[in-house]
C-alpha cells in the first residue's frame, strides 16, 4: 500500500485507483482468453464467478467476526488489500 504524504484516506484513494487499474488489465486478459472459445473460456468464466463469490464470502466473514477492525478507513484498507491480492495473483496467472 502507498503511503500518501496527505493522509490515510488520501492513501486509500490511491490504493484504489491502483486497484482500479489492475482489475482492468485482469479484465482485459480474461476477454482475451474468453473471445477465443473452446474448453479454456468456460473454464475462466467458471473461475471467474466462484472466486468473486469466494472473494465476497471471505469478506462477509471478516465483517461479521470484526476482522475488517473498527473504524471505517481500516476496513477500508483491508478490503483493498484482499482485492489487490487476489487480482494480481489473477494477473500472474493470465499474463
Amino acid at each position: 500500500m502507498y503511503k500518501w504524504p496527505y493522509g490515510d484516506w488520501a492513501s486509500a484513494g490511491i490504493d484504489a485507483w491502483a486497484l482500479g487499474l489492475e482489475a482492468s488489465s485482469v479484465i482485459g486478459l480474461r476477454v482475451a482468453k474468453m473471445a477465443g472459445g473452446g474448453v479454456g473460456a468456460a473454464e475462466e468464466a467458471q473461475l471467474m464467478l466462484s472466486e468473486k463469490m469466494q472473494a465476497a464470502f471471505e469478506l462477509q466473514t471478516a465483517l461479521v467476526t470484526g476482522r475488517l477492525g473498527d473504524n471505517p478507513l481500516t476496513g477500508t484498507q483491508k478490503v483493498l488489500k484482499h482485492y489487490r491480492r487476489k487480482v494480481k495473483a489473477n494477473r500472474k496467472r493470465l499474463g
